[in-house]
């Protein structure tokens, strides 16, 4: 038998609000990804939306496309390539969400709509995410040049080029196209094939839920009832079904504690699969009171078995700050490390580290690389990164 092909490579995409990411997911995939009845009603991304989607090749012709039948000449096409997409929430208000979910990132789509200036805020604010989170395979998709003339494409694919100059993206490839009426699309899959695969991390399985949820339907029978569902990504080791993992930090009456539950399936994208590698996302039924999961509530948890980073109250870190930032003893602070966030208040601070007693517990080792956002204006504005010591 045939194995499977899954995603081997996460890719997030990242922009200002209505620039046009989700509907490049619907260009790429034919559907929409994941959403919550608020998105639905207020019509943007507010959390973490993800779909898989496979590249095929013409048997004929050579060339990729995203469907069985070839576009250019209308034979045949063999799957030889699955991605997983990862939309990530443009409004400025939603930062942290941005900051977590780069934490899944193999490589990024950055989406810059040609009928506005660039940069717009939170296209700065997210390319910093990016920046923060080393996320090195960056492909920048100039949006909507449909709505533009030739001349002010060129205008403002120079403002881009600026914009990206001394960055981590300076060299991405720009890609001029229009997601709505589906042009130049055979270019960013061209960038997408040449991604490298997601390099498999070997030692105990470690886990990051993005994502979790009670898929019974109501007025379900209590003997019927399946276990809560976690979403997410492996970043080392496998995970197989019928295993024990241990999830942390769960909050349960007040208090954070570590619970143990057993893998009852694995599916990605529907399919259902024996194990979890790294690369792509992954679904995982457990045997959890499916209660602990519904609506988001194990999001930045951690899941696994075996060695897996110790829970912290405290952490003391280094400190790098953007232009114009800065942090005092006494603020009040958002720490993102990997998935997972917490506020915190900074309890000293030198020039070369700062003290800081979590709200919340965090997994993180010693070494882990951490961003740091302050409350400004009513949002959270990501003002640099650290490392904890």
């Amino acid at each position: 038998m045939a194995e499977k092909m899954h995603p081997k490579i996460n890719i997030g995409l990242m922009g200002h609000v209505d620039h046009g990411k989700t509907t490049l997911v619907e260009a790429l995939t034919d559907k929409w990804v994941s959403k919550y009845s608020e998105e639905k009603k207020r019509g943007i991304t507010i959390r973490l939306g993800y779909t898989d989607f496979t590249i095929y090749q013409c048997q004929k012709c050579k060339k990729y496309c995203t469907s069985k039948k070839c576009m250019a000449c209308f034979s045949d096409c063999s799957p030889i390539k699955m991605f997983s997409l990862i939309d990530a929430p443009g409004h400025e208000s939603l930062i942290p969400i941005v900051l977590s979910g780069a934490a899944l990132f193999d490589a990024a789509i950055l989406v810059i709509a040609a009928n506005e200036v660039c940069p717009q805020p939170q296209t700065k604010e997210h390319l910093r995410a990016l920046q923060v989170g080393e996320v090195k395979n960056i492909i920048v998709v100039q949006n909507k040049v449909d709505l533009i003339t030739r001349e002010e494409a060129e205008k403002h694919h120079k403002q881009i080029k600026d914009f990206l100059k001394g960055t981590i993206a300076e060299n991405a490839p720009i890609i001029p196209l229009s997601a709505q009426q589906k042009v130049g699309l055979d270019f960013l899959i061209s960038e997408l094939m040449s991604l490298e695969e997601h390099p498999a991390i070997e030692g105990d399985p470690l886990f990051l839920i993005a994502r979790s949820f009670d898929a019974n339907k109501p007025g379900i029978e209590p003997e019927e009832l399946s276990g809560g569902v976690i979403g997410g990504s492996v970043i080392r080791g496998k995970l197989k079904k019928g295993e024990k993992i241990i999830l942390k930090p769960v909050l349960i009456g007040g208090k954070y504690i570590e619970i143990e539950t057993k893998i009852k399936e694995i599916r990605r994208d529907e399919e259902a699969y024996e194990e979890a590698t790294s690369g792509g996302l992954v679904a995982i039924q457990t045997s959890l009171d499916p209660s602990l999961a519904k609506s988001d509530k194990l999001v930045g948890c951690i899941a696994g078995n075996g060695k897996m980073p110790p829970t912290i109250q405290e952490l003391v870190a280094t400190y790098t700050l953007f232009e114009k930032y800065e942090i005092k003893s006494g603020d009040t602070i958002l720490i993102t490390c990997r998935n997972s966030r917490s506020t915190g208040s900074v309890g000293g601070i030198d020039k070369k580290q700062i003290k800081c007693k979590l709200n919340a517990p965090l997994c993180a080792d010693k070494g882990s690389k951490i961003s740091y956002s302050k409350l400004i204006d009513h949002k959270w504005r990501l003002i640099g990164w650290g490392v904890i010591e």
